[in-house]
């Protein structure tokens, strides 16, 4: 039997402790890609928000309705539904895609979502939006942080907040008719909640993905996605507290 002084066991000591030591080193690389990545997306479609709702160019994809507010423009419609069709491209044809053709993708998802949501800033004042935007970041770290750290296993709170979500789509189609502003804020309550249970939920997932891709060529698509998820939790995390928060314009 093998004692403290003997050698060999030093040394399947010393690998074993190098081996984590490389996997850890590794998965902080891998996760760090991935917040770069879903930053990256977010500040895009920021500036492009940004340039678009404050410019001429807001006309292009909104114009004045009859009754009083604003309606999509055709070019409009294409901006606010092209978002939807390459998630579902990215969800379904990531296997067969390249890596290079997901990055393409997905910054071009983060421009269209930008033009998209450029509408908030003739709905919301700018301080107002800025407010929620640095609450949401700083909420969105706290529960990404706590999806990263836990030691509890969070899949079962996925399947229930997807579940969740599923219902609250359902929910919002249906408010479309109904038009109540009750309703609507509790949609709003209730999409925060899920979004926030997403974000930890994603991140941990995320992380546990990289055991199973490390050192493969998959991980470079496993970076984007993961990315893209986070992206979305983020997003919707704000609108959400936007239409609960958010001051509207005079």
């Amino acid at each position: 039997m093998a004692n403290w002084s003997d050698p060999r066991t030093g040394a399947a000591y010393a690998a074993t402790d190098a081996r984590a030591e490389a996997y850890d080193v590794g998965l902080r690389a891998y996760m760090l890609s991935v917040y770069n990545y879903m930053l990256s997306g977010v500040l895009l479609t920021g500036i492009i928000a940004l340039v678009v709702g404050n410019t001429s160019l807001i006309e292009m994809i909104v114009q004045p309705a009859a009754r009083g507010g604003y309606s999509p423009t055709m070019l409009g419609w294409i901006v606010m539904l092209s978002p939807l069709a390459i998630v579902f491209a990215m969800s379904f044809g990531q296997a067969r895609m390249s890596e290079g053709t997901l990055k393409t993708l997905f910054f071009v998802y983060a421009g269209l979502m930008g033009a998209s949501l450029s509408t908030i800033f003739i709905t919301y004042t700018s301080t107002s939006i800025a407010g929620v935007f640095f609450a949401t970041a700083a909420g969105f770290a706290g529960l990404s942080l706590y999806g990263y750290t836990t030691k509890r296993d969070l899949s079962g709170l996925g399947t229930f907040l997807i579940m969740g979500l599923v219902g609250l789509i359902v929910a919002s189609i249906v408010n479309l008719f109904l038009q109540s502003g009750t309703m609507n804020l509790v949609i709003s309550a209730i999409g925060v909640l899920i979004f926030a249970g997403l974000t930890a939920y994603d991140t941990q997932k995320i992380k546990s993905i990289y055991a199973h891709v490390a050192g493969t060529e998959m991980m470079g698509k496993v970076v984007i996605m993961g990315a893209l998820n986070l992206y979305l939790d983020f997003i919707n995390m704000f609108l959400f507290l936007l239409r609960l928060f958010g001051s509207a314009r005079d």
